[in-house]
């Protein structure tokens, strides 16, 4: 399977990717196009012309616009000025279906809601999708904090304690490859922009059992994750709770949350059983 949306590939463009199956009868070209135009769209490109996701997609315009007038008439897209086009709520059930159909999403969801009521912090469930993770199960205790940890959402792995402790998990050949494609970007002053300190942070994962970081994708956001693993104890998702820095040490989310955060990550796997 070649993922049309891969972030570690980002030089190949999704019409690229689709060409390689051109000699296959049972391909449907036309529904991987379709995808390939709503994975276009990001929260920083949430409005774009044809022209625009010709670019991005590397398909013809032709093939653009057929796919977006279908998209249209699903109700799955929109467009107010006949120019600009975005993806209407409705597609959100595309990967509802998905997220709500997995049993560590199913199973999890009142786990996770009692931790965060107990720690009163908001807690997630993730799993690694190429070079990020994206979170699967959710439970929100409001805060002012800028980065958007909802369902669905995606961040880079090697900066949260999700993704590390999904890193950590992987063979020495699969960790091998994401290193080799690590963008090693400074998102704040805390970042670790070194690729022997991020090993260093990924050995400290599998020598301890969870992982900490505090404000490295933004200032003010301390995060504590454990894995979750599957009946064969292979590591399958990872459980974190996030924590202003302001209102809680490393000290207590190492000593007051973590405890908490095992032993729900515990019951959870017991329930994968």
């Amino acid at each position: 399977m070649i993922p049309l949306g891969d972030s570690s590939n980002p030089s190949v463009l999704p019409a690229a990717l689709i060409d390689v199956f051109s000699g296959d009868p049972n391909f449907m070209t036309s529904l991987a196009r379709g995808l390939a135009v709503i994975q276009a769209f990001s929260h920083a490109k949430s409005f774009l012309t044809i022209s625009q996701l010709s670019v991005t997609t590397g398909l013809s315009r032709a093939a653009v616009r057929r796919c977006l007038y279908t998209l249209t008439k699903l109700g799955l897209a929109v467009s107010e000025d006949g120019r600009h086009f975005s993806l209407r709520p409705r597609i959100l059930t595309l990967g509802h279906s998905y997220i709500s159909s997995l049993p560590v999403a199913k199973l999890a969801q009142p786990i996770l809601d009692r931790l965060s009521q107990t720690l009163r912090e908001s807690c997630s469930i993730a799993m690694l999708d190429g070079s990020d993770v994206i979170h699967v199960a959710h439970s929100n205790v409001t805060r002012i904090l800028a980065i958007d940890l909802s369902m669905g959402s995606r961040l880079p792995a090697i900066n949260t304690s999700l993704g590390r402790v999904m890193l950590a998990s992987l063979s020495p050949e699969d960790l091998e490859a994401q290193l080799a494609r690590a963008e090693l970007v400074p998102h704040t002053a805390r970042t670790i922009v070194s690729m022997a300190d991020l090993r260093h942070a990924i050995q400290f994962v599998r020598t301890n059992g969870y992982a900490l970081v505090d404000q490295e994708l933004e200032i003010g956001l301390r995060a504590l994750a454990v894995p979750i693993r599957n009946s064969s104890g292979k590591v399958i998702a990872a459980l974190n709770v996030g924590a202003h820095a302001q209102r809680v040490s490393v000290q207590d989310m190492v000593g007051t949350f973590l405890p908490h955060l095992q032993s729900a990550a515990e019951e959870i796997s017991g329930l994968l059983k």
